[in-house]
């Protein structure tokens, strides 16, 4: 079994801060529907830089970036889907 060494834990704290900070703002637009202040466009890009980060994440075996960006990217999509359908 591998240790977990500095870096990773360097990295699962990076994950664990990036994903968190994120986590208000996704339930606040779950809960509210309202997606007014949010960019169409920017969070199109957004959503799609998750996806290849997650992806990146997989291909290198990276768990920190990986289950940083399944988490996002998921609630990225939802924020996404309720832009383009409360628009």
């Amino acid at each position: 079994m591998k240790s977990i060494s500095y870096i990773d834990i360097i990295g699962y704290l990076a994950a664990f801060g990036t994903t968190v900070s994120f986590l208000p703002q996704a339930i606040k637009t779950i809960q509210t529907k309202n997606t007014s202040g949010i960019s169409l466009y920017m969070y199109a890009l957004f959503t799609a830089g998750t996806f290849f980060w997650l992806m990146y994440g997989v291909l290198s075996h990276s768990l920190p970036v990986a289950v940083a960006n399944v988490i996002t990217f998921i609630f990225a999509s939802i924020i996404l889907v309720y832009k383009i359908r409360y628009k």
